[in-house]
């Protein structure tokens, strides 16, 4: 990386400075005539058939207009640029750190979408993501034809995930996103937690003998995973049953489970493929392809191969996920809201926000910049959220009336993924969900004067809406593409490393010793060097 670009101080910018005076006065959304018309039709962005409605933000147009300087002057497209073409992205110049490309794009870089001309890197990497995707293709049309069968000449019907984090969390939330184009007698489960309550009841509505389990980590070694791999192995054993005939693999090249003695078919991911941006590599790809199809897998890919060209553009009018970002940044940044709740109204999205949450805060939960100095500016929010519209009837309460200020993206779409619905009162069920939307955006800017203090509402809380039309293989890969993109741009303009997660480390290791301690006790050996540990194990009545 550049080393002027890892020393960027960005509170030194003239558009920075300008934005700290500007939020001292926040545009007021509880005044007459604030969403008036001509504001609602002018803040709106539209691309990659998303249009972001942003009028319900504490924003001018003035704000707006330096939020864009503020992104040319930290030149947020140029590194999403040179991220993409595969320069060193993740790293900390001067101190110990991955120095790692960062190559997420070029897993939905298809041969068959617009393609500019890429860099040597980046063609590498489409390169290598293209024969994962050719091998993937083989092996579900070997499974699709029956030439692919168990010991009995039975056809597979279930494939288990086992994985945590980001071998978990983007593809569960995309398998169930996508529930009205699952395949027809398949199914996929995910197995991430060490807790055994998770494997076994997965394990118990399986028929294990059509079941394939797919093991997934870069490195071989995650702790949950390898658990899981062992109790499951067991299970199979125990029914009489070869476990290397149903395990399947993605891990990197020469891992500690690359190895064709226990699995029977193996799959690759490299290391400029962060695990929470993964979902779009064979991470994501054996259990989706299995579960929705090829082609629906596919489809994804172009969704979001077309967002990432989105997020090219340098008209800040047509960058939605770059506007998205820099709204995000004036919340958190400059009027100093710690939160952000992702509301989608779709109960498909029912697991995208865990997804999404480990995305930003994985991301941008730090305090040091890629410099190593220490950033004086609050970065990534405090992220959550659930679908709508049971959230109102849970947690609005606080959004609407409580001291702290939480801002809201609404998630939403004209129509159904399933298509059943029904007319009552004159309104269906889609229009209800969509009025609810709309509702609250407006509730939460306006609020509501009343003379009885508990039921007034003060309104000036931001939010935007992010619509589409239907959630289907193609919108989904555009609308995750759309999140890993405005992750990405904050952290380029805070001048923090989003790719990678020292944080996750510090507990892992700590985890270790304990599992010392419990041998230990096991043995009935008497535990020396960690008597914090030992006070700790005690108090939990461990040891």
């Amino acid at each position: 990386m550049d080393k002027k670009l890892a020393g960027m101080r960005p509170e030194r910018l003239p558009a920075w400075r300008k934005l700290e005076k500007l939020a001292r006065e926040p545009f007021d959304l509880t005044k007459p005539g604030a969403l008036a018309p001509k504001r609602v039709a002018a803040m709106r962005a539209s691309a990659a058939g998303f249009d972001l409605l942003y009028a319900t933000e504490r924003v001018s147009p003035e704000v707006v207009k330096t939020l864009g300087e503020l992104a040319r002057q930290t030149k947020a497209v140029e590194q999403f640029v040179m991220m993409m073409s595969g320069e060193v992205m993740n790293e900390i110049v001067g101190h110990e750190s991955e120095g790692r490309r960062v190559l997420h794009t070029a897993t939905r870089h298809l041969a068959d979408g617009p393609r500019p001309k890429p860099a040597k890197e980046e063609a590498d990497a489409v390169e290598a993501a293209s024969e994962e995707l050719a091998r993937l293709k083989v092996f579900l049309h070997e499974i699709e034809t029956g030439a692919l069968t168990n010991a009995m000449g039975r056809t597979f019907t279930d494939l288990v995930q086992v994985g945590i984090g980001g071998s978990d969390l983007g593809p569960r939330a995309l398998y169930t996103a996508l529930r009205g184009f699952w395949k027809t007698g398949r199914r996929v489960h995910f197995i991430s937690n060490v807790d055994p309550d998770d494997a076994a009841s997965v394990a118990a509505g399986l028929d294990l003998s059509r079941t394939i389990i797919n093991v997934v980590s870069k490195s071989g070694d995650t702790q949950e995973t390898v658990a899981n791999d062992a109790i499951l192995r067991a299970w199979f054993q125990a029914a009489g049953l070869k476990p290397r005939d149903h395990f399947i693999c993605v891990t990197g090249k020469g891992s500690k489970i690359d190895d064709e003695t226990r699995y029977f078919r193996r799959f690759y991911i490299w290391d400029y493929i962060g695990g929470r941006y993964s979902a779009t590599s064979m991470v994501g790809g054996v259990a989706l392809g299995f579960g929705l199809g090829v082609e629906n897998f596919i489809e994804l890919l172009r969704g979001a191969r077309e967002m990432d060209l989105v997020a090219l553009n340098r008209d800040l009018r047509k960058n939605l996920p770059l506007l998205a970002a820099l709204l995000g940044i004036w919340n958190r940044t400059f009027l100093g809201y710690e939160t952000l709740a992702i509301l989608p109204y779709s109960q498909m999205l029912t697991r995208f926000v865990a997804h999404l949450q480990q995305l930003d805060m994985e991301s941008n939960g730090k305090r040091v910049r890629r410099d190593g100095s220490r950033a004086p500016y609050p970065t990534g929010p405090i992220v959550w959220g659930e679908p709508g519209t049971n959230g109102q009837h849970a947690f609005y309460q606080l959004i609407h009336q409580s001291k702290t200020v939480v801002p809201c993206e609404f998630i939403a779409f004209r129509r159904s993924q399933l298509g059943l619905d029904l007319e009552t009162e004159g309104t269906c069920s889609q229009q209800k969900l969509l009025s609810n939307v709309l509702a609250q955006a407006r509730a939460l800017a306006e609020g509501r004067r009343h003379t009885n203090p508990n039921r007034h509402f003060p309104g000036n809380r931001p939010s935007s809406i992010l619509i589409a039309d239907q959630l289907t293989p193609r919108t989904l890969g555009a609308l995750l593409a759309y999140y890993e993109a405005k992750v990405a741009f904050q952290g380029f303009i805070w001048n923090i490393n989003s790719f990678d997660q020292e944080g996750v480390k510090l507990g892992k290791g700590l985890a270790g010793d304990f599992l010392a301690l419990f041998k230990a006790s096991k043995q009935s050996l008497s535990p020396k060097g960690d008597p914090t540990g030992l006070a700790m194990m005690k108090a939990a009545r461990l040891a």
